[in-house]
């Protein structure tokens, strides 16, 4: 009988999911609270065993193409003038830009492209309530239609509002950081480097290109305060307006499109949990394991959903499966989640001296980078750090006679 994967969310780790479920012979639905698919999205790399996982899906070739073309990252004063020029890694682990960088929304509508056919998708609709059976479990949606699978992945967001159902009062470790993140029109200025203004009160203007001719800016500073990411449209315009209202280089062009421009306010926060399974319910990507600002989401996204799917049908017993996906995810995730606070103070200087100090430490990097690839180690998150096991399509094979 043709196993049945219920999933919630439809950004990367879902769809990738179903992907790989898919391949190996398991039927798939997928559920998005959001009314269609999502093109909205910052910037997003895949780097080491997340590439590896494009290529064993056959995708690779086609997300290099869909690249946004960024070439490197200029950190730059509040006049535009260089301090630090690190271009992109010829391979897919090294530098602040990777090799393949690429709009969320684009990954998604790949993944999406290429499971469509095969998962029935319901956007508009989410998990309201799971009910276990010995053999299955029984999600309600909000619309009150009753599903049952042999298995529910919560494949959400840092903040999943499922995620309860799998690990009830789960916490979040607050960063501090509020990232801002706005489409805006691109102008005949705005070149292909990833531009990164950092200046005093913890404040970050940057600006990076994307290859559907907008600009995709970015707005961040450290606070205290929480709950910034849940307040009305209007309320985080004002406060974006009064924080960077004294800031220069690109920030009044930011400020002044902010009333009309597609705009999302993350708080970062991290995901640290014992247990990622409860019983047939299991969680994925950062709904399990957000691991704050360092860019290995979407890389743990795509192996996490690789592996899942190749644990499950490489053990006929889910509890079996289960308990590998994490033997074989934790290392990964225990090192991408190794964020010092005092490196996103570093990262985030708040006086004037400590601006002065890090844009001579940048200078000094990016000069030495020439030589030594100290850049490379410094700015590389740790995205070849787990051995990827080799997953058979045995399901598949099975199916078609092989």
């Amino acid at each position: 009988m043709t196993r049945h994967a219920l999933i919630s969310g439809a950004s990367v780790g879902g769809p990738a999911l179903a992907h790989e479920l898919n391949a190996r012979g398991w039927r798939t639905t997928v559920v998005e609270r959001y009314p269609r698919l999502r093109d909205e999205g910052q910037n997003i790399d895949v780097r080491g065993a997340g590439r590896e996982v494009l290529r064993r899906m056959g995708l690779e070739a086609e997300a290099l193409v869909t690249s946004t073309t960024e070439v490197g990252t200029r950190f730059v004063d509040d006049r535009g003038g260089t301090v630090g020029e690190f271009p992109a890694g010829e391979d897919d682990i090294h530098g602040p830009t990777a090799e393949l960088e690429i709009l969320r929304g684009e990954m998604a509508r790949i993944l999406f492209e290429h499971t469509v056919d095969d998962t029935d998708y319901r956007f508009g609709e989410q998990i309201a309530d799971l009910t276990d059976a010995d053999d299955h479990v029984t999600a309600t949606l909000a619309s009150g239609e009753r599903i049952d699978a042999d298995l529910v992945v919560v494949a959400e967001g840092t903040r999943s509002r499922t995620r309860s159902l799998v690990v009830p009062d789960a916490e979040l470790s607050e960063l501090g950081l509020i990232i801002a993140n706005i489409t805006i029109p691109r102008t005949a200025d705005d070149d292909r480097w990833w531009r990164w203004m950092h200046t005093t009160r913890t404040r970050g203007v940057s600006l990076r290109p994307d290859n559907v001719g907008t600009t995709r800016a970015m707005l961040s500073f450290l606070t205290d305060v929480r709950g910034l990411e849940q307040l009305d449209h209007d309320d985080q315009v004002m406060i974006l307006r009064k924080t960077f209202a004294d800031v220069g280089w690109e920030a009044p062009r930011i400020l002044e499109v902010l009333d009309d421009a597609p705009m999302y306010v993350d708080a970062v926060a991290q995901v640290k949990l014992d247990r990622w399974s409860s019983g047939r319910r299991v969680l994925l990507g950062d709904a399990a394991w957000a691991t704050g600002p360092f860019g290995t989401g979407t890389t743990l996204a795509l192996t996490g959903a690789h592996v899942l799917a190749g644990e499950l049908d490489r053990n006929a017993d889910h509890q079996v499966a289960l308990q590998r996906y994490e033997e074989v995810m934790r290392p990964f995730v225990t090192e991408a989640q190794n964020v010092n606070p005092r490196m996103i103070r570093a990262v985030n200087p708040g006086s004037r001296a400590a601006l002065v100090a890090q844009q001579g430490v940048l200078r000094t990097v990016a000069t030495l980078q020439r030589w030594t690839g100290l850049a490379d180690r410094i700015f590389s998150p740790p995205a070849d750090k787990v051995e990827l096991p080799e997953y058979a399509l045995r399901a598949r094979e099975q199916k078609v006679g092989l």
